[in-house]
């Protein structure tokens, strides 16, 4: 049986909003991002989608934006679902990371971070145990751009260059799930109500 699985990014940020490099570190909800998360809600209410179970990372911004789309819903926080970690480049000025995606893979290790394939593991693993649950057909969960999108290369069934790295706070990855095979259905920017991957696509 195909079930279905909604991955979220969290809402905006006081270190989003003035371009600090956030990772395994935290930082408060904005009001937009209260509002952003407040869109989300709205949108799985008009959608009319219901949720037999709600995950979200351990980070307050992304239990405080599921508390939001929920209305204070019970639901279990995971570290499998929590941002890739950067190191002593925590809480800096964005543009002083390297760019380039190659940067990512092990580039921080050597500053105490993360790799993108260790994300990528703990990312694939958490998400499978959740719908691995018979029980689990419809499910919630709250996480980050960077976990997000090192997942998504893990499914992704096109040209990895056309691989979106950036999202826009409370974007919505809906994904199916059947015979243990995660699959990008839509991805969708709750604040406009519109598709972000058809969009691209055009």
């Amino acid at each position: 049986m195909k079930k279905k699985l909604f991955l979220m990014r969290h809402g905006e940020t006081l270190f989003n909003r003035l371009k600090k490099i956030q990772g395994a570190c935290d930082s408060p909800l904005t009001e937009k991002g209260i509002q952003q998360a407040k869109q989300a809600r709205d949108y799985f209410y008009e959608q009319a989608i219901h949720f037999d179970h709600l995950y979200s990372s351990t980070q307050e911004r992304a239990s405080d934006t599921l508390e939001i789309v929920t209305d204070g819903r019970p639901y279990r926080r995971l570290k499998e679902l929590k941002e890739m970690g950067f190191g002593s480049y925590e809480g800096e000025q964005q543009f002083l990371q390297p760019v380039g995606q190659e940067y990512f893979d092990s580039f921080y290790l050597q500053f105490g971070g993360e790799s993108m394939s260790k994300v990528q593991e703990r990312m694939t693993t958490g998400l499978h145990r959740i719908m691995a649950q018979e029980d689990h057909q419809n499910v919630l969960a709250v996480s980050h751009n960077g976990a997000c999108v090192s997942f998504l290369q893990t499914i992704w069934e096109g040209d990895e260059n056309e691989l979106v790295r950036t999202f826009p706070n409370c974007a919505i990855f809906d994904l199916s799930y059947e015979n243990q095979r995660f699959k990008l259905e839509d991805i969708i920017d709750p604040a406009i109500k519109q598709s972000i991957l058809k969009k691209h696509a055009q």
